[in-house]
């Protein structure tokens, strides 16, 4: 284990004193429904140079995958299968409209994790981050803050919500590899599935929630899938931050249908919502760096977020008899 990644466990485990945060966030008196602490320190641990942008294959990455396991270990969280990582092949994905890939000639890892439900049925959610990036391009560090580190410890922060409160249904943690190749990790979950694809109601895709710099985090999806309209629009009466739904209809990037994992689940129609913010100065550069988030902000959004799971928990039977229904009709 290098130096880094061993203090980085020892921050998580010991009390963070190895890893908190540049600075405080902002007391809003806003209800946290998790510890802000430790979602900080992963969030800068996972977003900093040491981690060179996590391409997927990379040393890095493989440094990534031991955070968030190390998290998941530590919150209770089970493994799917014999282990939390899937190793996967995968290809270029020459035809992104219609998921067609080239022949398999890359690695990637997935994690997966779950919490069980006390519901007596077998419906699950599958809550979703890409933990890759683009690594290191011209000698410059994409640290990938907002995409996706955010995602990631927002993911994992909801985790840590229900292992202190039991959901409802089964909650399936999936952290994808190689989204910024094609959606390699979230391709392989579909066509290798290492759950029962036929009994999930839901994926909630988190993506960039962390830099809401006009305020306002995206619901996308709900075009598709309209009976959960006021499913979103009941939370948003009393989030801590601003939805607003839409990205789901429209012409190239005003669409965000068939732009990150949740489209895989939406080729094989499984009803999904797309959390995330608009494009910002930082997206996609070397200056996506965890200096530029509002941190009070990120809280608000991680917050918000845990909201909609519990209240998608609620409502999982609705939405699995939805998709029933969209299925029958086709």
């Amino acid at each position: 284990m290098g130096m880094f990644k061993k203090a980085i466990s020892l921050a998580l485990i010991g009390g963070l004193a190895a890893c908190s945060p540049t600075s405080s966030p902002t007391d809003t008196g806003s209800p946290q429904h998790f510890s802000p602490e430790p979602t900080l320190a992963l969030f800068e641990a996972l977003s900093s140079d040491e981690m060179q942008g996590r391409q997927a294959g990379s040393a890095e990455s493989a440094n990534a995958r031991v955070m968030i396991i190390e998290r998941l270990n530590a919150l209770g969280v089970k493994p799917v299968g014999a282990s939390f990582e899937h190793p996967f092949r995968y290809g270029p994905f020459r035809a992104p409209q219609t998921g067609v890939a080239g022949a398999p000639d890359k690695d990637g890892v997935n994690v997966i994790g779950v919490i069980k439900g006390y519901a007596p049925n077998d419906i699950s959610m599958v809550i979703s981050a890409h933990y890759d990036h683009l690594g290191v391009r011209d000698g410059e560090i994409y640290n990938g803050t907002d995409d996706n580190a955010s995602g990631v410890v927002g993911a994992l922060a909801i985790a840590e919500h229900f292992s202190k409160t039991a959901p409802a249904h089964d909650i399936h943690f999936v952290f994808f590899d190689a989204e910024e190749d094609g959606f390699g990790g979230a391709r392989n979950f579909i066509t290798s599935p290492p759950i029962p694809l036929n009994q999930v109601a839901l994926n909630l895709n988190f993506d960039m929630v962390s830099r809401g710099d006009n305020g306002i985090l995206w619901a996308s999806g709900t075009h598709h899938w309209p009976d959960m309209v006021p499913m979103v629009n009941a939370v948003a009466e009393t989030a801590p931050v601003t939805i607003q739904l839409g990205f789901d209809q429209g012409d190239g990037r005003e669409d965000w249908t068939l732009l990150s994992d949740h489209a895989v689940f939406f080729r094989s129609g499984i009803p999904h919502i797309y959390f995330g913010v608009e494009d910002h100065p930082d997206y996609h550069k070397p200056s996506d760096d965890f200096e530029k988030v509002d941190q009070d902000w990120f809280l608000r959004s991680v917050d918000t977020l845990i909201m909609v799971s519990e209240a998608m928990d609620e409502d999982l039977e609705e939405i699995f008899k939805m998709r029933q229904a969209a299925t029958e009709n086709e």
